[in-house]
């Protein structure tokens, strides 16, 4: 077991790490929850199985439990979602001393999170992340949020869980697509501040890592603990937390631009880091074999989606996203991998022509997407 303290005030809370906390999960939540509490899990038709055990541990641990399910998919993060599981949690008897237990994907525990924060002016929540890139990266950090037409996270709010549970058993059932989109986001904290943590992953195979489940718990680990050593120190985003959107400004783009429906958030995310690396490189902050490196390690990865958008209008939805201030848009680009800088000067010619290299790069690599 691997425990992870995440400092935030007034009231930090740890990141389990460990094959089979699912199964346990009432066991481990005694500790942190009121004896007896209501737990509302909120989930997804796609993992019930995992449901039906996160249920039965619940009651056998003596937690009162209702299971409420959303539609899976990015499409449903929206304002209407959580006014509907808002009006279930209601109809259902919920109160301040309730507790939301989101388990699923980013999108669940978003949806799930920001629905916590509202309901009766906020309540408890927890955090049980059945997906890769949930339990490196969304999970942590008490970033809630849904989607808007102009672009994504506009609404939203930070509400810190009660406890994390991560269980690496549960990624067995993953699809590849949907365990490499998440395994982008540990890449993204190697290049940002884990050099140790990028050359583990630049050396290693898709296949290799759902075979070799030491490695692939290492890495969750490494990236938790990135990100909580990021989040202690800059909870809301005043400063260093915003190294966190390496890749993030043109990937969030791209999934506006597309609405939503063509990339997995961590497929945009590494067409993103591709971008990024890019500008740094052409603007001389990055070198070119550093460059070559990590847009190696992303390609390395597996297939990703093309990108075929105008350039122009990912350069256009930049000015919605909620990085850009007094419109300046800001990036996280690449010094060297394990150091970045955030700058907000960033030529609109090396946008444009970092856009269009992703085209190129799409349209050389046509392999499939595997779902």
């Amino acid at each position: 077991m691997t425990r992870v303290e995440i400092a935030v005030a007034p009231r930090p809370y740890r990141a389990i790490i460990e094959s089979g906390a699912l199964p346990r999960a009432g066991a481990l939540l005694r500790s942190v929850l009121q004896e007896g509490a209501q737990l509302f899990v909120i989930s997804v038709p796609p993992v019930r199985k995992w449901s039906k055990k996160l249920v039965a541990s619940l009651k056998q641990s003596g937690f009162g439990v209702q299971l409420i399910e959303m539609p899976d998919g990015e499409r449903h993060k929206k304002l209407s979602t959580v006014e509907v599981l808002a009006e279930k949690l209601s109809a259902a008897g919920a109160d301040r001393s309730s507790v939301v237990v989101a388990l699923g994907g980013g999108v669940i525990g978003d949806v799930a999170g920001l629905l916590a924060s509202l309901y009766m002016r906020g309540i408890d929540f927890v955090q049980v992340p059945t997906t890769v890139l949930a339990q490196v990266d969304a999970s942590i950090g008490g970033k809630t949020g849904v989607n808007l037409r102009a672009g994504k996270n506009l609404v939203g709010t930070f509400h810190q869980p009660r406890i994390v549970l991560i269980d690496p058993d549960v990624l067995a059932s993953l699809p590849d697509r949907e365990f490499r989109a998440g395994l982008y986001e540990s890449l993204k904290c190697g290049v940002i501040g884990k050099p140790e943590l990028f050359l583990r992953m630049e050396n290693s195979s898709l296949r290799d890592l759902r075979k070799d489940q030491e490695s692939l718990q290492w890495i969750i680990a490494e990236s938790v603990k990135l990100k909580a050593s990021v989040v202690s120190a800059d909870e809301r985003e005043y400063g260093l937390r915003r190294i966190l959107n390496f890749g993030h400004t043109i990937g969030h783009a791209l999934e506006a631009e597309t609405a939503y429906k063509h990339f997995l958030h961590g497929e945009a995310v590494a067409w993103g880091m591709i971008a990024a690396t890019r500008i740094a490189a052409a603007n001389g902050n990055l070198d070119r074999v550093s460059e070559a490196r990590i847009t190696e390690a992303v390609r390395k990865l597996g297939p990703l989606p093309a990108v075929q958008v105008s350039c122009k209008n990912i350069l256009r939805r930049l000015q919605f996203d909620k990085k850009t201030i007094q419109g300046a848009v800001h990036f996280v680009l690449p010094r060297e991998i394990g150091k970045v800088d955030i700058v907000n000067d960033v030529p609109e010619e090396s946008i444009l022509d970092a856009v269009e290299q992703l085209r190129k790069l799409s349209a050389k690599g046509k392999a499939k997407v595997s779902k």
